[in-house]
């Protein structure tokens, strides 16, 4: 994980040097090794390098191609043999990545993005076209930041530099917040207005007179994957997860794997540990560290990563995740919280052991299980197959897995098959999604925000793609969103991998029948099939993981006089969002131990935290606070200068 930053003055003007040394202290705590420059009259770009790789250590960016093109690259090249083969002849087999990227595109030019299969965020500036082309991997696990203001584009890898150096305070956007509060934001927005996020699988071309957002790549709904036995399916996902394994193995120290106890996690370890016995793993060793928190009885995890360990024949880390001090109050770190999810308080015992084992090991990577219960069939419901079969005409088919579910989930059949032909209707004309609208909202910030709020819903069609298919799409959607809105991770500096969010992996687990990955009484199928003997039964066979519980409202319940939203002023009902009144009351009731949705609630303790420092730090529009209720609401609405298809028009 390395960042860029670049300017380009679009009226001809120098760049200013001394705004570039500004830039680089903001960059540099994420690029502390070392860090490069490019600058030629009104364009100037700055990077700082964060090297994970033998290859990474040997480049030296920006990288200049003979023709003048300027690329920057923050990424991970997971196909380096397959493009290196096409320049055999100009490439050496130990080419860093930027150099094989940079052939790529001079080669294919946009065409090559298609083609690299990786995490990665790139920048190409073309001296000659006069044109700025920034890009974003598929899946969206690295961020990348434009900004157009006053006759300059500017762009970066981390949030911090746009927003602290622009030397103006912005509107927010609300639509932003509205995402936050169910299940993120989308993922072209930021929290500001004018500042703009590279959608995954987009790039955004911008030249003096206009700016152009394209989709280059996206998963083919036509692509089907059929077997004979069951038996080759699970060799053919035993072989791709093992490569997506082996592919974020790259590295040339230890890595760190997140070992919760639960399946996702437990796998990603066992693969790897089988990956480098096999010698054909990069990194030298791999180390875990496992979350526990004994006072839920809920959420005991110890037993089952234990027996992960006894596989291993050695420990990793433990550390106890119960209540933490100092969540929500003051004093918070000197850092300007960007995003909402990024503001600190006080470092916690869980994040200082933590910190100090990865410095004392040298770790900068951290394998994460993200997405493995959300792509493998962790949500053991008939629904998108059931659809299938109604969308393809299969009447016979669906008879007997409306049987079978039906015996499975201990309901009428018929109630599976009217909830299946209400996911083809509109939601608004059926299903629960009004129900989660949050009462302590602001009901004119719900009426304008309410698709965000609602989580974007869609419906299954009964034409076209799979409704199988698009479910995951919406899925996968959800995951890019929640990647796109998380902070850059620092203290300790590293860099997060997700095996489950492989292109190769996805594309495979996209394309197989859905009765594949879960079946009537068996979830998760396919994976408990293929890991047999490779993954402890225990875990195998464990029911779904719990998860924690009380922690939060706890951590509420102690630092009751310190929680925002129990003093007589919310920044967030100043500006029209939350009505605090009625937030107050939703957190007594939690407290009362009533039923009340934990995850907007802490979200919504969030916004008001993120609020108060944006307020204090003046980089909150001064206009939107003094101003009354009614024009404040007036003022979060802007129309997105860049015309695109891939997003709404208003920001």
């Amino acid at each position: 994980m390395s960042v860029q930053f670049g300017r380009w003055n679009i009226d001809g003007k120098p760049v200013d040097q001394d705004y570039l040394e500004t830039v680089k202290p903001l960059l540099a705590r994420y690029g502390p090794d070392h860090w490069g420059t490019y600058v030629k009259n009104d364009i100037g770009i700055l990077y700082h390098a964060f090297p994970t790789s033998r290859e990474s250590r040997r480049e030296t960016q920006p990288n200049v191609t003979g023709s003048g093109i300027v690329l920057t690259w923050d990424g991970r090249l997971d196909n380096r043999e397959e493009i290196l083969s096409h320049f055999s002849r100009t490439l050496s087999a130990d080419a860093t990545d930027v150099a094989i990227v940079a052939a790529a595109y001079q080669k294919w030019g946009v065409d090559s993005f298609g083609k690299l299969l990786g995490d990665w965020a790139l920048s190409v500036w073309d001296g000659n076209s006069r044109a700025l082309v920034l890009a974003k991997d598929p899946v969206g696990t690295r961020h990348l930041y434009y900004s157009s203001r006053k006759n300059e584009i500017t762009w970066s890898t981390a949030l911090e530099p746009l927003v602290l150096v622009a030397g103006d305070s912005f509107l927010l956007c609300e639509e932003y917040i509205a995402g936050w509060f169910t299940l993120f934001p989308a993922v072209h927005l930021t929290p500001y207005v004018g500042i703009h996020s590279v959608a995954p699988s987009s790039f955004v071309v911008i030249r003096q007179e206009t700016q152009m957002v394209t989709k280059y790549w996206d998963f083919d709904p036509a692509l089907r994957i059929r077997h004979k036995k069951d038996a080759d399916y699970e060799e053919h996902f035993r072989v791709l997860f093992a490569q997506s394994v082996r592919r974020r193995l790259r590295s040339d120290g230890p890595v760190l794997a997140e070992l919760s106890g639960g399946m996702d996690s437990a796998s990603i370890v066992c693969i790897a540990d089988d990956i480098l016995a096999s010698g054909t793993a990069d990194t030298p060793r791999l180390d875990t560290v496992s979350y526990y928190d004994d006072a839920e009885p809920d959420w005991n995890e110890r037993p089952y990563f234990t027996k992960v360990e006894e596989r291993r024949g050695r420990s990793g880390m433990h550390i106890n995740v119960g209540r933490q001090d100092g969540q929500f109050g003051y004093p918070f770190d000197d850092s300007f919280p960007v995003t909402p999810n990024a503001v600190r308080g006080r470092l916690s015992n869980l994040h200082l052991q933590l910190k100090n084992c990865m410095t004392a090991h040298g770790i900068r990577i951290v394998l994460s299980g993200m997405g493995g219960d959300e792509v493998t069939g962790g949500v053991p419901t008939p629904i998108p197959e059931l659809q299938d079969l109604l969308a393809g005409g299969q009447f016979r088919t669906l008879a007997h897995q409306l049987n079978a579910w039906a015996r499975s989930k201990r309901k009428p059949w018929m109630y599976l098959l009217l909830e299946s032909v209400a996911a083809f209707l509109p939601p608004r004309w059926c299903g629960p999604a009004h129900r989660r609208l949050l009462p302590w909202l602001h009901p004119d910030f719900v009426q304008r925000n309410r698709r965000a709020l609602l989580g974007y819903d869609s419906s299954a069609r009964l034409f076209g793609p799979l409704p199988s298919f698009l479910a995951n799409l919406n899925t996968l959607e959800v995951m890019r969103r929640q990647l796109a809105c998380s902070p850059l991770p620092t203290d300790p500096l590293h860099e997060k991998r997700y095996p489950y969010l492989d292109r190769s992996l996805l594309e495979f687990l996209y394309a197989i029948p859905r009765e594949q990955l879960v079946r009537p009484g068996e979830r998760r199928s396919l994976m408990r099939r293929a890991l047999r003997g490779i993954v402890p039964d225990e875990v195998l066979q464990r029911k779904r993981k719990a998860f924690v519980t009380r922690a939060p409202l706890e951590t509420i319940d102690a630092e009751w006089h310190r929680t925002p939203g129990t003093t007589p002023e919310m920044v967030s009902d100043l500006i029209g969002i939350v009505d605090a009144r009625r937030f107050v009351h939703a957190l007594n009731q939690s407290r009362s131990g009533d039923d009340i949705p934990l995850v907007p609630l802490m979200r919504t303790l969030g916004i008001e935290t993120w609020l108060r420092h944006l307020k204090q730090h003046a980089h909150l529009s001064v206009a939107i606070l003094n101003e009354k209720r009614p024009q404040a609401k007036k003022a979060h609405t802007k129309i997105c200068p860049v015309p695109c298809s891939l997003h709404p028009k208003r920001c």
